[in-house]
Order: C-alpha cells, then sequence, then structure tokens
C-alpha cells in the first residue's frame, strides 16, 4: 500500500507541473522517476521510451503507466495514470462548464508555461544525448533522425526512422551485447499479458462493428475515442484531426466549441489526450457533462493501458537479447534525434518570439541544470516571467 501511495503522491505532482507536451513529459518523467527517485536506471527507461514510441497512443502516458506497473504492479499502473491525467481532466471540464468561450491563448502566464517547455526538452535532449548518443555512428544516427524528422513531419516517418535505425544497431553495435542488462521488474504474468493484448484487438475489431447494429450514443462515443486513441501513433497533436472528424460533421459539436477546447487543452499540464475529457463534456446529445467527460476519457486511453500491460511481461525477455540490446542502442539514439526535433519544432518556434523569451528560457534551463531546483518550482517562476514579458510587449 506505501508503494501505491507513493505513485499516486509522485504521479499527481507531475500532473499538476508537466507542462509543455509529450517531450516535455520524458523530460519530468526522466528528472523524477530515474535522477531523483531512481526507480528505473537510464538504461531501462530509455528502452521504455523506446517501446512506447513503437505503440500507438500517447508515448509519454504509456511511459508513466508503465513505471508505474513496474513500480506497484497493475494497479500502480493504474494509480500512475489516473494521478498525472485527473488534474487536467478535470480542470478541462471546469473550462468547458465556466470558460467556454473565454480566449486564454495570449495570456502571459500561458507564454511562461510554452518558455519553461524549451528548457525542459533541452535538460532532457542534452541528459539523454550523453548516454545514448555518444561516438560518431550514434552521433550520427541522433542528428540524421532529427533532420530526416523535421524535413518528413509525420508520425509514420518516425516510426521509420525507429525500424531502420534498431536494424542499423542490429548490424553495427554488436560489442553491445556484452552490456549487463538491470532487469525491471514486471509483476505481471505473461498469460495476463497475452489476455491484454487479446482485448485491446477485440475492442478495436468488435466496437465499430457493435456501432453499427446498436444506435447507441454511449457506445458511438465509446468507439470513436477507443479508435482514436488505438490507431494514432505520435500521440499529442497528431490525435487532434482524428477526433474532430468524429465530433464536428456528427454534430455532437460545434468546431467552434472544439477549438475553444483546443485553446483551453494548451493551458493545462499532463496529456493532451485528457482533451477527451472537455469534448465528452461538451457533446450531445447524452451522454456529456460528467458523465461524457469521463466516458472520452477512459475510451481513448484504454488502449495505451492495455498495451503496455500486454507488452511489458515480455519486455525483459525481449530486451535481453544480445541482438534486440544492439537493435536498441540504435534506437535510443534515433530516439534523442526525435527529442531534438521536437526540441525546436514545436516546443521552440511556438515558445521563443522575442529576446525576452530567449532570456527567460536561458534562466529556466539554468535553474533546472545548474541550480538544481525542482521543475515545479521552474515551471512557477517561468509563469511569472511569462506574466513579466507580457507587461513590457
Amino acid at each position: 500500500m506505501s508503494r501505491i501511495l507513493e505513485v499516486l503522491r509522485v504521479s499527481t505532482r507531475l500532473g499538476l507541473t508537466s507542462f509543455g507536451g509529450p517531450i516535455a513529459h520524458l523530460g519530468y518523467f526522466h528528472e523524477e522517476y530515474v535522477k531523483r527517485r531512481k526507480w528505473l536506471d537510464e538504461k531501462s527507461y530509455a528502452d521504455l521510451v523506446a517501446l512506447c514510441q513503437f505503440l500507438p497512443g500517447p508515448a509519454s502516458s504509456q511511459v508513466g503507466i508503465a513505471i508505474g506497473i513496474q513500480r506497484a504492479g497493475l494497479l500502480g499502473g493504474l494509480i500512475a495514470w489516473l494521478g498525472f491525467t485527473l488534474p487536467s481532466a478535470i480542470a478541462l471540464m471546469i473550462f468547458a462548464f465556466v470558460l467556454k468561450s473565454f480566449n486564454i491563448q495570449q495570456s502571459g502566464w500561458l507564454h511562461g508555461l510554452m518558455i519553461v517547455a524549451v528548457a525542459v526538452v533541452a535538460q532532457a535532449v542534452w541528459g539523454m544525448a550523453t548516454k545514448l548518443a555518444t561516438g560518431r555512428v550514434r552521433g550520427t544516427i541522433a542528428i540524421l533522425s532529427a533532420v530526416i524528422t523535421l524535413l518528413v513531419p509525420t508520425s509514420y516517418v518516425q516510426v521509420l526512422i525507429i525500424i531502420v535505425s534498431g536494424i542499423i544497431g542490429w548490424r553495427f553495435f554488436k560489442t553491445d551485447a556484452t552490456q549487463e542488462i538491470q532487469p525491471m521488474h514486471i509483476p505481471v504474468s505473461r498469460k495476463a499479458g497475452i489476455g491484454f493484448l487479446i482485448s485491446f484487438f477485440v475492442l478495436l475489431i468488435a466496437l465499430p462493428l457493435l456501432r453499427l447494429g446498436i444506435h447507441n450514443q454511449a457506445l458511438a462515443m465509446f468507439d470513436s475515442f477507443y479508435r482514436a486513441g488505438a490507431l494514432v501513433f505520435g500521440g499529442g497533436h497528431v490525435v487532434l484531426p482524428l477526433l474532430q472528424r468524429d465530433v464536428v460533421p456528427t454534430g455532437w459539436m460545434t468546431n467552434a466549441q472544439f477549438l475553444a477546447g483546443y485553446g483551453a487543452t494548451q493551458a493545462v499540464p499532463g496529456p493532451l489526450f485528457t482533451f477527451s475529457a472537455y469534448l465528452g463534456f461538451v457533446s450531445k446529445p447524452y451522454p456529456n457533462g460528467i458523465v461524457g467527460g469521463i466516458l472520452a476519457l477512459i475510451a481513448i486511453f484504454l488502449p495505451a493501458f492495455l498495451l503496455v500491460a500486454g507488452a511489458l511481461p515480455f519486455w525483459n525477455a525481449i530486451r535481453s537479447r544480445p541482438g534486440f540490446q544492439s537493435a536498441l542502442a540504435g534506437i535510443n539514439a534515433s530516439v534523442v534525434g526525435i527529442l531534438i526535433a521536437a526540441l525546436y519544432n514545436p516546443v521552440w518556434t511556438s515558445a521563443i518570439k522575442t529576446s525576452y523569451d530567449f532570456c527567460l528560457a536561458i534562466v529556466a534551463f539554468a535553474l533546472l541544470m545548474i541550480w538544481k531546483l525542482p521543475p515545479w518550482i521552474v515551471v512557477i517562476i517561468s509563469a511569472i516571467g511569462g506574466i513579466v514579458i507580457s507587461a513590457l510587449a
């Protein structure tokens, strides 16, 4: 029970302070789970990130679920998801109820939160690059991955980059096979893992078929949000057009309502997939309100939980194989490159507009890297800095 409460406490704090999108979340997770609490080592964390990059759905949430499972079992994974997700989901449902037409996109404090994301991602890139992209070949993989990701910014290209990098690692990094791999404690049986994977595919196939024969709004909503969570690689902003096609043309809400909710989503911490809570709240007909918000939230995150819980029991056996370790060396280098690309676009391009912005980003980076302040303190300082910059502009 003590571990469950510990996971709840830590994940909730992350859910309240992790601004900046999925790549920034990985930076917050690395700082909290690896460097501060040492729940897992650098290699295990990097391997988990690589695994979740392969899976469809919200990658940062999947990493959090995986860490919760290895720390405190399946309940720990559920608690880690709740702690990380509920703060932003509740905030967005409050936005839907009270602030439907309030324009927050130009708020100074919000701009400060976008700037601190630059520092958080830069810290994550630096920390991972010094361990996973060393040497000429790894460094080259990382740089080429960044270049290709920026030039061809689609989630499918990212998956292709990871696969090709894995093949390169398998071919050229044979020496990595001698590394001692610290096995992760995964308190889930393989039999249970197979059950989770079967459930994922059964729901993916059965829900659309049931929807054809049963005209029920709750079923239709659950199907739409489940497919969004199950079929989108890259997560985050990639899921937005898929959600819009499902909720606007069907008449569940207007496009103005959709865009207002998207604006509100930029102001809250935690995963962007909690946008679903807003959409479920404002949709019509019933279920909507709190019931609709909860239904949409569960539906969009359920595939992530099923996939992670299904894959983890086999992960130690797979990652400990010499050939797969060699492939992971290449994959991890490419993940560093993808992080570098994300540091520029969308993190840098959406946040750094003036020299004032750049100065605040440098200060935030120094507070994290040199002064070693907790990220949540740096988030507050950056929000205040954003207000000051807005006043000076």
